[in-house]
């Protein structure tokens, strides 16, 4: 901001707490944004997620779904995706505390690989039950 006094400019910069922030909020997004590209590109069930999404999103199109449908589909899409990495944070820290064989470790990882098949399966009956109505009204 500039302030006039008595002939002088006085130029008041902004505070450099106020530009810290701004470049932490930025590069958090940045390295959020890193994470699921590497989990989209190391991790084989992301891939399998992203082509169950892409199905879905083209069986949607096809099928003309209502927009409750849509956003059902929206939010089940980012809970199994969400999972997933979850899923692949928890491994990795097992992983990386635990590099030896061990019950417990198995037991943390094979706890969160359950839930995301949870979720998967949950996502997976939601979305029959849109489009199996669907698929037999436009077969009938």
């Amino acid at each position: 901001m500039i302030f006039f006094r008595k002939k002088k400019v006085v130029v008041e910069e902004t505070p450099k707490f106020v530009k810290s922030k701004a470049k932490k909020l930025r590069n958090s997004f940045k390295y959020a944004g890193n994470g699921i590209l590497k989990a989209f590109k190391s991790e084989l069930n992301m891939q399998v997620h992203l082509c169950m999404m892409m199905l879905v999103i083209l069986c949607g199109i096809v099928f003309e779904i209502s927009a409750t449908e849509w956003q059902t589909c929206i939010v089940l899409f980012g809970v199994v995706i969400a999972a997933e990495i979850f899923n692949t944070a928890i491994e990795t820290v097992v992983d990386l505390v635990m590099p030896n064989i061990n019950e417990q470790a198995k037991l943390a990882k094979d706890l969160s690989a359950g839930a995301v098949l949870i979720i998967a399966i949950s996502a997976a009956v939601v979305g029959l039950t849109i489009f199996i109505p669907k698929a037999i009204a436009l077969f009938a």
